[in-house]
């Protein structure tokens, strides 16, 4: 008797005839283990030079980001609010809430800033991020969306490294730790599945709080790529649409509601509390058509040249997807389009890619007159503080899960068992030729400058009581070395100017501090290694910003560009000659 038709006085087989054959979780295990291994591999540089490794083509963004994740460790370690800190932009100090500070990951892992410093931090960050939004993927492709974890890891594989990931990779985890959005679509699947809406709700609230947390930019982008998804799956299904619409109605406002009592407090911190801004202006950032095509520096089949003139910079790679994976998803597309959630799939990517594009259309450099979708949205709230190239990141989770979906279909055609076997090693090629070039490669680090032995040391605190430190010339978003110094001084002192994101003097957002008549003529000074003339005007000028900084010493790092002619503009401006301290120049105002 069959264990399904057992009585009480027949017991049932054993029920290891019943369990799950081991070999899943030996698979998952490998996948998983390749995922991490893959990510330590990329950023192996860094973990060999924690001491004073940099990632070469983060420009001054590790030294923003170890310097949010310090303050907010010692923000946490000392009770205190984690949103405003006067250690750089004094005495008006920055708003952390309106900047990436990632206090999701920033908080939690306060224990290993606190013990092992930010440099750990970040690296584990960095690492965990690309390792974790794959792995986020794998679990939800390989339980609810696909059923063979060939698929899944295909498809996760992209998800988590794809070149976009890979690019940001350089400098803004904020874009790299992304293992939040695949739970929040999975909540979505559960509610059009018909799980209880308002339960599903409920978590994807406090989904959407934790990935503000994280990431708003990236939330923005995943929302706005769902949205698309949603309009177009009810252009295809009406019906079923119509259907769908009151139980997500009801879980997305439950979810809405849960979210708004989180993160109420940090979002009106953000918009409305000290230094805060509306938006940021960037300009138009338009991905080149010829982008999607190319290859990534970071990528096997890149080079240092393959994506100058495509791009901004190297963090900014947004497509660069290759043209083996470009004519691959066509063909993915032409074989899926029977499928309406795969047909759905593809015009979302090409929404997204599209959008991506700017206001007019640009290929290889040649601007054409036909408009994009963008031209709708560059200057509606929250969108205008967003380079539109990033909305090609929106493509990348869709591609990932095409792949997922052709790869679990092709073994399955209704053929004969021999042109299966040659259907299935046709589509390995195909995902080799496509998916090998785009492969990432580890990111470059070089060294790190050490900090002055005048700060490293603990010297400073001869010297600086409860005013500021004004480096010469002040720390900006083209040279933020002193905030690292600053991490190095145990944040002992605050530092006049610096890099962050703060409203200028119209309340729009810029990156930096404003300057004041004395920075300003120090980054001159920098800049065209010339001594200017020094008058009455500007040495009032320099008394008013020092008393504005609260300033208690000036100080020049012996070796800095222009040391000389720095050094001469000083000691004019100041009337009175520096004192060489281990090893920088010092200026005493008190």
């Amino acid at each position: 008797m069959s264990a399904t038709t057992a009585t009480p006085e027949t017991p049932p087989e054993p029920a290891v005839a019943r369990r799950r054959p081991p070999w899943p979780r030996v698979a998952d295990t490998v996948v998983l283990a390749v995922f991490v291994v893959a990510a330590f591999a990329i950023y192996r540089p860094l973990w060999l030079n924690l001491s004073e490794g940099y990632l070469l083509h983060s420009g001054q963004d590790q030294n923003m980001w170890e310097w949010f994740f310090a303050v907010t460790a010692d923000a946490v370690l000392h009770f205190e609010n984690p949103f405003v800190s006067t250690l750089q932009n004094h005495p008006l100090g920055v708003n952390l809430a309106a900047n990436t500070a990632m206090f999701g990951i920033g908080v939690p892992l306060t224990p290993v800033t606190v013990l092992f410093g930010p440099t750990v931090t970040w690296a584990l960050v960095l690492t965990g991020g690309l390792a974790g939004t794959a792995a986020a993927w794998y679990w939800v492709l390989s339980r609810h969306l696909v059923d063979t974890r060939a698929g899944a890891a295909v498809g996760a594989a992209f998800c988590g490294f794809a070149p976009p990931n890979i690019s940001h990779a350089n400098a803004h985890p904020n874009f790299v730790a992304l293992f939040v959005p695949p739970f929040i679509v999975l909540c979505l699947l559960k509610i059009v599945r018909g799980a209880p809406p308002a339960r599903a709700g409920v978590v994807l609230g406090l989904l959407v709080s934790y990935q503000i947390a994280l990431g708003k930019e990236a939330l923005l982008i995943m929302a706005t790529t769902l949205l698309v998804f949603a309009v177009t799956y009810a252009l295809m299904r009406p019906a079923h649409a119509v259907a769908l619409a009151r139980p997500l109605g009801t879980g997305l406002g439950v979810g809405a509601l849960v979210s708004l009592v989180l993160v109420a407090v940090p979002l009106w911190w953000q918009f409305f509390g000290p230094q805060s801004y509306p938006g940021i202006e960037h300009g138009l950032r338009g991905n080149d058509a010829a982008a999607f095509t190319a290859f990534a520096t970071e990528s096997l089949a890149g080079t240092d040249e393959s994506a100058v003139g495509l791009s901004m910079n190297r963090t900014e790679e947004n497509a660069f997807f290759g043209w083996p994976l470009v004519l691959l998803m066509l063909a993915v597309t032409a074989g899926l389009w029977r499928v309406v959630v795969a047909r759905a799939l593809a015009v979302t990517m090409l929404v997204m890619a599209w959008l991506s594009m700017g206001v007019l259309l640009v290929v290889d450099g040649t601007a054409t007159a036909i408009p994009g979708p963008w031209m709708l949205l560059f200057d509606v709230p929250l969108f205008d503080s967003v380079l539109e190239s990033r909305f090609a990141l929106g493509c990348v989770p869709v591609i990932g899960v095409l792949l997922a979906m052709a790869t679990e279909r092709v073994p399955r055609l209704p053929v004969r068992r021999e042109w299966r076997h040659a259907a299935v090693l046709v589509w390995c090629g195909a995902l080799a030729l496509a998916l090998v070039p785009i492969a990432p490669t580890e990111l470059r680090v070089s060294e790190r400058a050490p900090a002055p032995d005048f700060f490293a040391d603990g010297t400073w605190r001869k010297h600086v009581h409860d005013g500021s430190v004004v480096m010469v010339p002040p720390p900006d978003p083209g040279d933020a070395d002193p905030l690292h110094w600053q991490v190095r001084a145990g944040l002992g002192f605050p530092l006049a100017e610096g890099y962050f994101v703060g409203p200028n003097d119209d309340g729009d957002g810029i990156y930096g501090a404003v300057r004041r008549p004395t920075s300003a003529l120090l980054e001159t000074v920098a800049e065209d290694g010339e001594v200017p003339e020094i008058g009455a005007d500007e040495r009032a000028d320099a008394r008013v910003d020092l008393r504005y900084w609260r300033a208690d010493v000036l100080v020049l790092p012996l070796g800095t560009p222009q040391e000389d002619e720095l050094r001469t503009t000083v000691t004019t401006l100041l009337d009175h000659p520096p004192r060489l301290v281990d090893d920088v120049w010092l200026w005493p105002t008190r």
